[in-house]
C-alpha cells in the first residue's frame, strides 16, 4: 500500500531512470535484439533454412514436371509407351515432388520449434526477473493489467514474428526468385516483366495500405488493454466496490472502454475489406496479362500446352502466398510493435541497482543498524525525513512512535534499500548497504509489514515463503509461534486451505498472523515490525508481542507503531514528527520528560479507559 509520502504528482521529479518516457526502437532494431536469443541454436537455424531452401524448390518444380506430363501426353491413341514408360514416371515424380513439399516444410517446423519456443522462453523469463529487479517506485505507478497484456502480447509476438517471416515470406522470396528465373530463362523476358510489375504494385499497395490501418490496430491494442487494466483493477478491489455500491460505476467505465475497443476495431475491419479487394483486383490483372501471353504463344506455336499449364500454376503457386501478404505484413508489423513494447519493459533502468563488484554483507554475528544524518524525499518538492540519525545495537530493540506520515515506515523501505537514501548513509555491521549487495542485505532482514498481502495459494505456501523448502514440521511450528495453528487446524482442509487473492479470504488478524509466521520461520538477524499486530484483538496481541518479544532476543529489532503500549520494553524510543526525530529514550526516561511521547500516552491511555468502561456498560 502506498504511503502519504511515496504518492508523486509528475513523473517528471522523479530521479534519473526512475520514469523514462516511453521509447521505440526501429523494426531492424527489434529484430537485432531478438537475433541473439534465436542464434544460441544457430545449428536449428541453419537446419531450418536448408530444409525451407529444399521445399521450396521442390515446390517449383512441381509446375515444370506438370509441364512435361501435360506435354508426354501428345503420344497416338494405343502407344504403349504413352500409359506403361512416360505418364506412369512422371506421376511418379510428380506425386513424390508434392509429397518432399511436405517433407521437407514439416521437418523445417519441427527442427525450429525448439529454437522458437527457447527464444519465447528466455524472453519472458528475463522480462520476468528484470521486472523484480526493478524498484518499488515503478511497481508503485503499474498498471498491472495492461503491463501483463504487454508481456503476454510480447511472447505472443515472437513466435508470431518467426512463424509468418521465416515459414511465409521468406520462403515465398525464394519461390518467387525461382520461378522468375525459369520464366526469363525458358520464355521471354515479357513474362518476369509482367510477373516482377504486378509484384512490385501488389507489394506497394499493400504495404502502403497496411501502414496507413496500423494506426487502427494500434488504437484496438491501445483501447484493448485500457480495458483489461479497468477489468483487472475492479476486480482486485471487489471488496471495495461493494462497500460503495459502485458495480454500475465500474461496468460503465468498463463498457466506455469496450466501446472505444468495439470502434477501432470496426475500422479496422473495414479498411482491411479495401486492402483484400485491392490486392485481388492486382492479382486478377497480373494473372491475366500471364495467361494472355502465354496463351499467344501456344496459337503461335511458341510455346506448348505443358508450357501453359506451367504459367498458370507458377502464377497461382506464387499468389495464393501473396494473397496473404497483406495480413502477414500487418501481423509482422504488429509482432514487432508488441515485442519492442517488451524490449522497452526490459530497458527500465533500475532506481536502485547493486554497484559493480558488490560484495555479499558481512559480519552478521553482530549486525548493528545505524541510520547516519539521513535525508530522503520521495520526490524533491516534500521532504519526507530531515538528517535522521540513530543506532540499533547488535541484539536491541529500537522503536519507533508519531502520527501518521511522519516518515517512520519510510525507516523500513530504507533499511530494505527498496530506495536509496539521498543524503547520509544506512549502515548494517559497518558496511553501507549501497556498497554490498540488495540480495544479501534482504535476506538478513524479516519483515511483518503492517499491510500484509499474500499469494492465491495454501495458507502452507505462504507461511512457507519465508523459507522455501521448509518441511511441514517447521511451517508448523512457525504457525504455533504465530498464535495461528489452532485456527488452521480447525479448517476443513487445514494447511492445504486456500486464502484467496491477496489473501482476501482470511480476517486482517488472519493475514498478519500469517504474516508472522512467515517472518518466524525466516529467522533473520534483523527484524523489522511495521505495526505488526494492528490487525489483532487485545488477547491475541498480548499474547503474540509476548511471542515477539521472546523471538526478538538477540536480534536487532526496528519496531514501528501507533500503539504505544506495545513497545514499552524497547531499548530506546524514538518519537518522530515530521521526518524528525523530536524525542528519544527509554519508556520511563520519556513519561519523565512529559514531552510529546508523554501526550501520546496520556490520550492512548484515556482512550483507552475509555472504550474499557463502554464496554463494561459503565
Amino acid at each position: 500500500m502506498r504511503r502519504a509520502g511515496e504518492l508523486s504528482s509528475s513523473s517528471a521529479s522523479l530521479p534519473a531512470g526512475a520514469a523514462a518516457a516511453p521509447r521505440t526502437h526501429t523494426d531492424w532494431a527489434t529484430l537485432r535484439r531478438l537475433f541473439p536469443y534465436l542464434w544460441q541454436y544457430k545449428w536449428r537455424v541453419i537446419a531450418a533454412l536448408a530444409f525451407m531452401i529444399g521445399a521450396k524448390v521442390a515446390n517449383v518444380g512441381v509446375p515444370v514436371l506438370l509441364k512435361n506430363l501435360v506435354d508426354a501426353m501428345s503420344f497416338k491413341p494405343g502407344d504403349p509407351a504413352a500409359v506403361l514408360v512416360v505418364p506412369m514416371g512422371l506421376l511418379l515424380a510428380y506425386g513424390l515432388l508434392r509429397l518432399s513439399t511436405s517433407f521437407f516444410t514439416e521437418l523445417r517446423e519441427l527442427v525450429f520449434a525448439k529454437a522458437t519456443q527457447g527464444a519465447a522462453r528466455s524472453i519472458a523469463l528475463e522480462t520476468f526477473q528484470h521486472l523484480h529487479a526493478l524498484s518499488l517506485r515503478f511497481h508503485l505507478e503499474r498498471q498491472t493489467g495492461g503491463m501483463t497484456r504487454d508481456i503476454e502480447r510480447g511472447v505472443r509476438g515472437i513466435e508470431s514474428l518467426i512463424s509468418y517471416s521465416l515459414y511465409s515470406i521468406v520462403p515465398t522470396l525464394i519461390e518467387v526468385t525461382l520461378v522468375l528465373s525459369i520464366l526469363a530463362i525458358k520464355f521471354d523476358a515479357w513474362f518476369a516483366w509482367i510477373t516482377i510489375a504486378a509484384l512490385a504494385v501488389y507489394i506497394f499497395f499493400t504495404v502502403s495500405i497496411t501502414e496507413w490501418r496500423t494506426k487502427f490496430r494500434k488504437e484496438a491494442n491501445e483501447f484493448d488493454s485500457a480495458a483489461h487494466t479497468k477489468a483487472v483493477d475492479s476486480l482486485l478491489n471487489y471488496e471495495t466496490v461493494k462497500y460503495f455500491n459502485n458495480e454500475g460505476f465500474e461496468a460503465k467505465r468498463y463498457d466506455e472502454s469496450l466501446e472505444k475497443l468495439r470502434r477501432a476495431r470496426l475500422k479496422s475491419q473495414t479498411t482491411l475489406s479495401m486492402l483484400n479487394t485491392g490486392q485481388q483486383l492486382i492479382i486478377a490483372i497480373g494473372l491475366v496479362a500471364m495467361l494472355w501471353r502465354a496463351t499467344a504463344g501456344v496459337v503461335e506455336g511458341r510455346m506448348t500446352l505443358g508450357d501453359l499449364v506451367m504459367v498458370n500454376a507458377f502464377m497461382i503457386q506464387l499468389y495464393i502466398p501473396l494473397n496473404f501478404l497483406g495480413v502477414l505484413y500487418r501481423e509482422i508489423k504488429q509482432s514487432l510493435t508488441d515485442l519492442d513494447k517488451m524490449f522497452v519493459l526490459m530497458e527500465k533502468e533500475r532506481e536502485v541497482a547493486d554497484k559493480p563488484g558488490a560484495q555479499p554483507l558481512q559480519g552478521l554475528e553482530q549486525p548493528t543498524v545505524r541510520f547516519e544524518s539521513v535525508s530522503f524525499s520521495y520526490e524533491p518538492a516534500r521532504q519526507i525525513l530531515h538528517h535522521v540519525s540513530f543506532e540499533i545495537p547488535a541484539g536491541k530493540t529500537v522503536a519507533v512512535v508519531g502520527p501518521s506520515g511522519s516518515g517512520k515506515s519510510t525507516l523500513a523501505r530504507l533499511l530494505y534499500r527498496f530506495y536509496d537514501v539521498q543524503q547520509g548513509c544506512i549502515t548494517i555491521a559497518g558496511q553501507d548497504i549501497r556498497e554490498v549487495t540488495q540480495t544479501s542485505v534482504r535476506q538478513a532482514i524479516g519483515i511483518v509489514p503492517q499491510d500484509t498481502v499474500l499469494f492465491n495459494d495454501t495458507v502452507e505456501y505462504n507461511i512457507a515463503y519465508g523459507k522455501p523448502g521448509a518441511s511441514r514440521a517447521e511451517v508448523e511450528e512457525a504457525a504455533r509461534a504465530a498464535r495461528i495453528h489452532s485456527f488452521i487446524e480447525s479448517t476443513p482442509k487445514g494447511y492445504a486451505t486456500m486464502v484467496g487473492e491477496r489473501g482476501l479470504k482470511l480476517s486482517g488478524g488472519e493475514k498478519q498472523r500469517v504474516a508472522i509466521a512467515r517472518t518466524l520461520l525466516k529467522n533473520p538477524p534483523i527484524m523489522i515490525f511495521d505495526e505488526a499486530t494492528s490487525a489483532l484483538d487485545s488477547a491475541n496481541e498480548r499474547a503474540i508481542q509476548a511471542e515477539l518479544k521472546g523471538v526478538a532476543q538477540n536480534k536487532t529489532a526496528l519496531v514501528i507503531a501507533h500503539r504505544l503500549s506495545t513497545v514499552v520494553d524497547a531499548h530506546e524510543i524514538l518519537v518522530m514528527d515530521a521526518g524528525r526525530i523530536v524525542e528519544r529514550g527509554t519508556h520511563a526516561d520519556l513519561l519523565a520528560r512529559g514531552g510529546r511521547y508523554a501526550e501520546m500516552w496520556a490520550l492512548q491511555q484515556q482512550s483507552s479507559g475509555e472504550r474499557f468502561e463502554e464496554v463494561m456498560g459503565m
